[in-house]
């Protein structure tokens, strides 16, 4: 049986590498001419992209919720909520649901016993704490005999399935795998299973998951600390600013019915985009959808978010003295990906950070030799709501965060008053084609930019329109935005400046 499995893992896997090179010779306005899309009845969207090189198909689904829709109290609900996308259903990863229901119950009323003791403003009672303590494990052990371990990932295993896997980001949650095509139907169960009648069962054990998440990605993680303290001063009132992975005295104190009420709210099934690319043809798709995810009921949509992040006035600073080399961070406040800009600022990113040729890397990394890395980032925290341009540095030794900025500076300078070449341009033209073609070169990497397009702009076909709008930036433009947005009132720095260094000074 194990030889079995491995070689229908193999035989999968092979499958999917001959996927991968599917696109070199497709146009994309072939492309674009088998997209199929629908929407169910709930408000579900669906696109369907026919690619019959390999008998695999990739799934994509793009919850258009994160951790902005949170607030005080319940930061980092999303991305744990993302773990607990991945425990079943009341049919999926338990061993008897109607004896497993009164005994998650239990482990909840544990906790909340458990929690009113230890808030009792230093009034708590050790030894009740203890007794309580052990009470909620026990519950927690009792609960955890009905579970059945990974049912939902073995299932796709067992089928050839490749790739399982979900993020959390500030404004999304997208969950994935691939699978061979003759397996779509059982796609369509599971996911339609954990977006219609999702239990959250080993709720506590996936929060103490995600704090230590938070120990090793934040709190013990230079540059995790210098990003959170970077975001909380280039915000002061926009979700942006709000760490994905959470507060941990939030994550501390965090309810399985928060996270049932959180759920309610934001996946509804008019939240949720479902991309299908590969072997597969669009009429079975959308029967299926509409077998499956056409039993979710529809409702409200959220309602938007209300804060708008205001204007900077004035620039921001924030040091962090650690035990850790130098990092600088340098933000200005741009808009989202709706804005007619919008390519203009991938251009220059471009123009500044890709290849070994770019300004960032010649300037201070080849020429100055004051930094090991150096780069323009235009996506951060996010392209939903308006985010930052982000300029990074990482000093090379012997070498100070103070020579880096002034570099930098020097190269937006050059930005603002320096028509770039037409060669530089023609360059940045010619690698925005290139990255869309290997954007597009696998079946996943495609469904996820068709998502990420659709949800994002309302029009996944903007997906190709990019290259047209790269292709007619001017140098004019790159200098317009750049006078315009890189300036010091806008402007958010943040800085890791070595313990010692810090002391002596």
């Amino acid at each position: 049986m194990k030889t079995r499995n491995k070689r229908v893992r193999l035989l999968a896997l092979a499958i999917l590498l001959a996927a991968g090179a599917a696109l070199a010779a497709d146009d994309f306005k072939d492309i674009e001419g088998r997209v199929s899309e629908f929407t169910l009845k709930n408000g579900m969207k669906f696109l369907v992209l026919e690619r019959h090189t390999a008998p695999v198909a990739s799934f994509f689904t793009y919850a258009d919720v994160g951790s902005v829709q949170e607030v005080k109290g319940i930061t980092g609900l999303a991305h744990i909520f993302e773990h607990m996308a991945f425990k079943g259903t009341r049919t999926i990863g338990t061993k008897d649901y109607a004896k497993e229901r009164p005994a998650l119950e239990q482990v909840d009323k544990a906790f909340a016993a458990l929690q009113m003791e230890r808030q009792k403003d230093g009034k708590a009672d050790p030894q009740k704490v203890k007794e309580l303590e052990a009470a909620f494990k026990n519950a927690q052990e009792a609960a955890g005999k009905f579970v059945e371990k990974n049912e939902f990932g073995e299932a796709i295993e067992r089928a050839g399935g490749r790739g399982l896997n979900a993020t959390t980001a500030w404004d999304a949650t997208r969950y994935f795998f691939s699978l061979p095509s003759n397996e779509m139907e059982l796609w369509f169960y599971l996911e339609s299973e954990r977006f219609r009648d999702p239990v959250l069962r080993e709720f506590f054990k996936e929060k103490d998951v995600v704090m230590e998440e938070r120990r090793m990605r934040t709190d013990n993680q230079p540059i995790g600390k210098l990003l959170e303290e970077f975001l909380h001063a280039a915000y002061l009132a926009h979700q942006y600013g709000v760490p994905v992975v959470g507060y941990m005295s939030d994550l501390q104190n965090i309810t399985r019915p928060d996270a049932e009420a959180f759920f309610k709210k934001y996946y509804g099934p008019n939240d949720l985009t479902c991309v299908v690319v590969g072997d597969v043809i669009p009429k079975p798709v959308q029967e299926m959808a509409e077998r499956y995810f056409g039993r979710i009921s529809g409702g409200p949509k959220p309602p938007p978010l209300r804060t708008v992040e205001p204007p900077q006035n004035a620039e921001r600073r924030v040091t962090l003295e650690l035990q850790s080399q130098r990092i600088l961070l340098t933000g200005y406040h741009k808009p989202d990906i709706n804005s007619p800009d919008n390519a203009v600022y991938d251009a220059i990113s471009s123009l500044m950070s890709q290849g070994r040729s770019s300004r960032l890397h010649r300037s201070l990394v080849r020429d100055k030799k004051i930094a090991v890395a150096a780069a323009g980032i235009p996506g951060l925290p996010g392209l939903k709501y308006p985010g930052l341009f982000i300029f990074l540095a990482v000093p090379a030794q012997g070498h100070t965060n103070a020579e880096s900025e002034k570099a930098i500076e020097e190269e937006i300078e050059r930005l603002k008053k320096e028509p770039v070449t037409k060669e530089e341009l023609d360059g940045v033209k010619r690698r925005a084609r290139a990255g869309l073609i290997r954007g597009l070169g696998d079946n996943s990497s495609l469904a996820m930019q068709l998502a990420n397009w659709q949800v994002l702009t309302g029009d996944w076909r903007n997906l190709f329109r990019q290259l047209d709008k790269i292709n007619a930036v001017t140098p004019e433009d790159i200098m317009r935005v750049s006078k315009a947005v890189f300036i010091k009132s806008n402007r958010t720095v943040g800085t890791i400046e070595p313990l010692e260094t810090a002391k002596a000074q």
